[in-house]
């Protein structure tokens, strides 16, 4: 494969360390590489340098002549005062880009729901990372260089983007290094794995998991080595019963080493003992929310919702973004009361949340790490054992020269992780995590699924981190159109609900059609409300007027019986109620009116780029593209008034 790019002896240092020492790398085409490591050891420091964004100190870093290099930064600097138009596509023709199927993907997969003339100062963060990315992924690049990419990506936009990174370039061709700490996303676009440690990169072969499994065989390879050099003669003796070994082989890492690897691994969590630590923690009552509904104003965000929170319960939410996630965990943690129905709380409930914000922290900004510590509990019990809050502190990545550290200048993972040690010195008995990946990097993420895996009490996870979620919950139910559903499938159901139409499609389709944006109208949208065909206890039987009832989780098989049976129709007194086959029926109408609006959307497209090619002149071909034109509108405004119809039917 053709070369792209390299570095040779690359040394580089701060003031205060040496940051990379005698570096040698090189990038292929074809070459899909994640990169993994400890917070603050130099990954956005590598791809800087690689792409020759920052000079080494010594040695050298080389691309081929004329390579075009792309680059993703942490920070999305967007030029103010710009339109989100202006800044996806620049200065493109309208029929340009319009007319661009790799344009139109990304449009559609990443900005579907921002509105194209909006003013990107007055976006939300989540936004303006798309949009940045949509920016960079329109371009054509030889080399990708991403980091962070999945900051602010729901589930489905991360599997978009995956799709989109597969099918970029063809097997041999392109290169992409891309720093995150998703795990889920890594396995799914890398080949290759670098490590950034101690001043150098090690390279892997295979994604995130190849990568951990070469590691513990790394890690006790080393054990081993130390341990033979301590009993040489004893394991000399055994050396020469066995008989000399061949010395010319070097066996590669396959299945069945890694199987013999975790074969004496327990399993990560003693369920049973777990759940009894739970119920004599909490007995049998947690929080139950009753038909409970939330509504800001006209805007309805959740509606009966049916939902028996069981004692040692670990569920993961999912959803895309602005669905009403958070709302849920709020409603379960007391802070938000529902404006329909209620929520019943048990008397030995003891709720902690490790939200986004780190708000809880900012009393302590002034504070030694260790002086908050040593206001609380002198001990916590994991794994059955006694430790300390310093074991504890160690256990989730903190040395003891950070114990003397003020809290302001912690960075975000160090603030993320001590936040969660507080909580767990607390002892509360019902855990909620609101995005707890933010800001930790994967050995860290890996530690707090440890500790996590001891936690006997009651855990609710909001994450678009997939890999956390089915690592340390045991179900999942996803907030779709206002409602909660259960997931049998997992985040694999969900997203096949999400991919097959069978949530319906909000109105964006006909609005982009009716502007005349072709691209967004099949898109997957990473954030937007869905309207949801709810069913009762995940059993696959539509609830009345579509209200998701969820499943109680508290049922003896751990998915809970049905709830919600009699749920009242969804928003909208005059709305009558679907059977299960009209609703079917209604879903699948949507469906296609949406795929028919994109088509004419496209049509409209053509027929006004060969006005503009058209010869004016022509006064003859000029009226006949205008009446096609006016009969495509007449067909767009028929199929959206239809559109409409259906959706009120549904309760969209």
């Amino acid at each position: 494969m053709a070369h792209l790019l390299g570095a040779e002896n690359v040394h580089l240092e701060f003031p205060t360390r040496v940051v990379f020492d005698s570096v040698t790398l090189g990038i292929d085409e074809g070459d899909r590489i994640g990169v993994v490591g400890r917070n603050g050891d130099g990954k956005s420091t590598l791809l800087a340098l690689l792409s020759q964004r920052i000079d080494p100190d010594d040695g050298r870093v080389t691309h081929r002549r004329g390579l075009t290099v792309g680059y993703l930064d942490q920070r999305d600097v967007l030029p103010a005062g710009a339109t989100v138009g202006a800044t996806v596509v620049g200065d493109r023709a309208e029929h340009e880009w319009a007319g661009d199927p790799k344009i139109r993907d990304v449009i559609g997969g990443l900005v579907s729901d921002i509105p194209w003339e909006a003013n990107v100062d007055d976006l939300s963060g989540g936004q303006r990372r798309r949009i940045a990315l949509a920016k960079l992924l329109v371009g054509d690049w030889d080399v990708l260089f991403l980091d962070e990419p999945t900051n602010h990506l729901d589930v489905e936009g991360i599997q978009w983007l995956a799709d989109h990174i597969k099918r970029r370039w063809s097997a041999n061709q392109g290169g992409l290094v891309v720093v995150t700490h998703d795990r889920w996303f890594l396995d799914a676009v890398s080949t290759d794995t670098w490590e950034v440690h101690d001043g150098i990169v090690e390279p892997f072969e295979g994604g995130y998991a190849a990568y951990i499994l070469q590691r513990v065989e790394r890690d006790r390879q080393a054990a081993a080595s130390e341990q033979r050099r301590q009993n040489l003669a004893r394991k000399e003796l055994a050396w020469l019963r066995r008989g000399a070994p061949a010395r010319t082989s070097k066996p590669k890492f396959r299945i069945d080493a890694a199987n013999a690897l975790i074969d004496d691994v327990p399993p990560i969590r003693d369920t049973v003992a777990l759940s009894q630590m739970a119920t004599a923690r909490l007995g049998k009552d947690v929080v139950d929310l009753l038909d409970a509904g939330v509504a800001f104003g006209d805007d309805v965000i959740l509606r009966d919702v049916e939902w028996r929170i069981a004692p040692g319960e670990r569920t993961g939410i999912l959803g895309p973004n602005g669905a009403g996630k958070s709302t849920l965990l709020n409603l379960v943690s007391g802070t938000l009361q529902p404006t329909t129905g209620r929520v019943k709380t048990g008397k030995t409930v003891q709720i902690a949340v490790l939200d986004q914000q780190l708000a809880d922290l900012q009393q302590y900004a002034d504070d030694r790490v260790r002086e908050v510590v040593a206001r609380k509990k002198t001990s916590y019990v994991a794994d059955g054992k006694e430790m300390t809050p310093s074991q504890l502190l160690e256990r989730l990545g903190f040395t003891s020269a950070q114990l003397s550290t003020p809290v302001k200048d912690l960075s975000g993972g160090q603030k993320r992780r001590l936040q969660l040690m507080l909580i767990l010195l607390d002892e509360p008995n019902v855990l909620i995590l609101d995005e707890p990946t933010n800001d930790l990097d994967t050995d860290m993420l890996a530690a707090m699924e440890d500790l996590l895996d001891t936690w006997p009490g009651t855990l609710l996870v909001v994450s678009h981190d997939r890999y956390l979620l089915e690592r340390v919950t045991d179900q999942q139910y996803a907030v779709l159109g206002g409602h909660l559903r259960h997931l049998p499938g997992g985040v694999d159901e969900y997203m096949r609900l999400r991919a097959s139409g069978s949530v319906p499609a909000t109105a964006s389709a006909a609005a982009a059609a009716a502007a005349g944006r072709p691209d967004t109208a099949g898109g997957t949208g990473s954030a937007g409300s869905v309207a949801g065909s709810g069913t009762v206890g995940g059993s696959g039987r539509p609830a009345a007027g579509g209200a998701g009832g969820a499943a109680g989780a508290g049922g003896a098989d751990g998915a809970g019986g049905a709830a919600g049976a009699g749920a009242a129709p969804a928003a909208g007194a005059g709305v009558a109620v679907l059977s299960g086959a009209e609703r079917r029926a209604a879903e699948k109408e949507m469906s296609a009116l949406d795929r028919r609006i994109a088509r004419i959307g496209a049509d409209r497209q053509e027929v006004l780029d060969a006005f503009a090619a058209h010869d004016q002149s022509d006064y003859a071909g000029l009226g006949a593209l205008q009446a096609r034109l006016a009969g495509l509108e007449a067909e767009v405004e028929q199929l959206e008034e239809r559109w409409l119809e259906v959706a009120e039917q549904l309760g969209v």
